[in-house]
């Protein structure tokens, strides 16, 4: 299995809780509703590209292009039967770019173990756990030690945050990161 659809027959319980805390958050109700995709059509990185510096758009797809990644090009969900919560699943993966922006974490392995952990303390997926736990193993010693003395305190410290997937992220685009960073409750990483 990929690691894509080892989170899909493990989420079961962690996307029923996340469905659950969006039923609880106007936000998360008009998103389930709504359920929208995020494609490349809808997140025009021509026009992204003309936003100011420091919006949430602009810093998405500068994060895209500089490390070759495609808009809308996260798999789709294969092993979640239930139609709300497979699309609770993709929604998960589409915005995990934006995670990587408003985080300020780049997409290295330290960055993504990192993420990862930020991710599970938000969502409470195993796949998330697992690889907060078992991605360590591919880091030098001076890397873990990053990720155990500042990375996975200020993930735990982010507990207290809003709902990230509570969020428009594609009608926020024109918003300064910092802006959306506050409304979410997000504090940036640490450096690494």
């Amino acid at each position: 299995l990929g690691v894509a659809a080892l989170g899909d027959v493990t989420g079961g319980r962690a996307l029923e809780g996340m469905r659950e805390r969006m039923r609880g958050h106007p936000v998360g109700v008009q998103l389930l509703r709504e359920r929208p995709i995020l494609t490349a059509e809808q997140l025009d990185a021509p026009q992204l590209r003309l936003l100011p510096t420091g919006t949430l758009g602009r810093e998405y797809v500068d994060f895209m292009d500089a490390h070759g990644f495609e808009v809308g090009g996260r798999p789709g969900v294969r092993f979640v039967d239930d139609e709300e919560l497979a699309w609770v699943m993709l929604r998960y993966r589409q915005v995990h770019d934006f995670f990587h922006v408003i985080t300020g974490l780049p997409p290295t392995v330290l960055g993504e173990v990192g993420l990862k952990a930020f991710e599970y303390v938000h969502t409470g997926l195993p796949s998330c756990a697992l690889s907060a736990a078992v991605g360590p193993l591919r880091l030098p010693a001076a890397q873990r030690a990053l990720l155990v003395g500042k990375l996975w305190p200020w993930a735990l410290r982010s507990r207290g945050g809003g709902d990230l997937m509570c969020c428009w992220y594609e009608r926020k685009l024109h918003v300064p990161v910092e802006e959306v960073r506050e409304e979410l409750g997000v504090e940036q990483a640490p450096q690494v």
